[in-house]
């Protein structure tokens, strides 16, 4: 069985989808199955207003250059199985190619519930996976006539531990810890407002992104020496969920997976997260869920989490998102798309 995997950004950047990509693929050749990452190791280009739907502009352009580029080599290695990633352009022109060959196509709904991914199933996939129950009731409904499973993402439990070193961060305790994009979409303003609100410990966000500037300024003035922003490496990440007291991530309903609401819990440090389905579905017993556009709730809901032993609920949690077990999952269903 030959598995590939297509995305532009993969090298580039550590986004939740690039990371789906290295780790799957990693995994799946440690069963022995030949994997394939082909990628241009170049950030995405800029989606425009509204155009953006139609996939005319840069993003939706710099998709289609990339994957027309590469069709010639689908075509001469026949995968078994591809997976695009990009979106866009990109699943209509994979799903002609491996029609016309006899390949199939697998999307990991990495997007969540929005145009992108219902652009993804009417192209009409073998196989569409969903990161939650949620979404895959939702997937069903977009398109009955695609196969929809329900896999999510998921965590090295072993890189990802309590025990190990940490890194060293002069911060008031107890440290809150936020991670992700420093951009609108990750609502960090709301995570600072919030810490500010509790008055007592630090927040610690690790990210870069367009946002930086104008969050270090709120953050400066609202928690002064309190407050700091870091940017690692994927590698040096476990070392800073250890320093760490209480992770919290105020990210909005429609995102998938926030595999880094996994990598937290997996170091036993309890979340703060939004009220939704798909959240409660990942954080389970392990934290709490607030309203993060409400500032008083959450700070108290930070508070109390911070004044509860939560013994080793987190971890435990975690463990049911051990990529061993995710890798299982979709190696069955590849061998289930060949029969």
């Amino acid at each position: 069985m030959k598995i590939a995997f297509l995305n532009i950004s993969y090298g580039a950047v550590e986004r939740g989808a690039e990371r789906f990509v290295e780790e799957l693929s990693k995994k799946l050749k440690e069963k022995g199955i030949g994997t394939d990452i082909i990628t241009a190791n170049e950030p995405y280009m800029a989606r425009w207003p509204i155009i953006w739907r139609s996939y005319l502009d840069p993003f939706g352009i710099q998709v289609a250059i990339f994957t027309l580029k590469n069709l010639g080599k689908l075509w001469k290695e026949k995968y078994d199985v591809v997976i695009p990633i990009d979106g866009g352009w990109q699943p209509a022109f994979v799903r002609i190619v491996t029609w016309l060959y006899g390949g199939k196509v697998v999307i990991s709904g990495q997007s969540g519930k929005g145009w992108d991914d219902r652009n993804n199933l009417w192209c009409f996939p073998d196989a569409f996976v969903a990161l939650s129950s949620k979404l895959m009731d939702w997937a069903r409904g977009a398109n009955p006539l695609v196969r929809v499973v329900r896999i999510p993402n998921g965590v090295d439990i072993h890189k990802f531990r309590p025990e190990g070193e940490k890194i060293d961060i002069r911060l008031e305790a107890p440290i809150i810890l936020s991670v992700g994009a420093l951009d609108k979409d990750k609502r960090m303003d709301l995570v600072i407002k919030a810490v500010a609100k509790l008055g007592r410990g630090s927040l610690l966000i690790a990210g870069k992104g367009p946002k930086k500037f104008e969050l270090e300024e709120l953050g400066e003035r609202l928690l002064g020496k309190r407050f700091q922003i870091v940017s690692l490496d994927f590698e040096e990440m476990p070392k800073l969920y250890r320093r760490v007291d209480l992770f919290t991530l105020a990210s909005p309903w429609f995102r998938s997976f926030e595999m880094v609401i996994v990598e937290a819990m997996a170091t036993n440090l309890p979340v703060v997260v939004n009220d939704d389905e798909i959240r409660k579905e990942i954080v389970g017993e392990a934290g709490i869920f607030v309203d993060p556009t409400n500032t008083k709730e959450y700070a108290s809901a930070l508070r109390s989490v911070l004044d509860k032993d939560w013994g080793d609920s987190p971890r435990r949690q975690a463990e049911k998102f051990d990529w061993k077990e995710i890798v299982q999952k979709y190696e069955q269903l590849f061998i289930n798309l060949g029969r």
